[in-house]
């Protein structure tokens, strides 16, 4: 069965940086879109960026500049590098192919605060 697990996160403080990471199981990423998303206490899980199987990125503008979507079909782990964080970004993290969901995996917390 398909699985991934989502890691990388922590605290950080405003303004900067941290890479996650997703590694899948039970299908090639290479092969499908993938994308990022979070979620927020008290709030919808948000989508925030794909990568289509191409290769082609797409980030929603709210991220757009700060965030960057990629993979390394190698590896099949899909990452995000995010940058210049904000308290706002505090959230959830998560990972799931948009057109061929799998079950969501635990996901990996990203605190920014000081």
């Amino acid at each position: 069965q398909v699985q991934m697990v989502e890691s990388g996160g922590g605290l950080v403080q405003p303004g900067g940086s941290l890479t996650l990471a997703c590694e899948v199981s039970g299908r090639r990423i290479s092969e499908y879109d993938m994308a990022w998303y979070r979620q927020a206490p008290g709030k919808n899980r948000i989508f925030l960026a794909r990568i289509l199987r191409g290769g082609a990125t797409y980030h929603e503008d709210f991220v757009k500049g700060r965030f960057t979507i990629s993979r390394a079909d190698a590896k099949n782990t899909l990452y995000l590098q995010m940058n210049d964080l904000k308290p706002t970004d505090t959230a959830m993290y998560y990972c799931n192919f948009p057109l061929f969901a799998a079950s969501w995996g635990q996901g990996t917390q990203v605190t920014v605060a000081s």
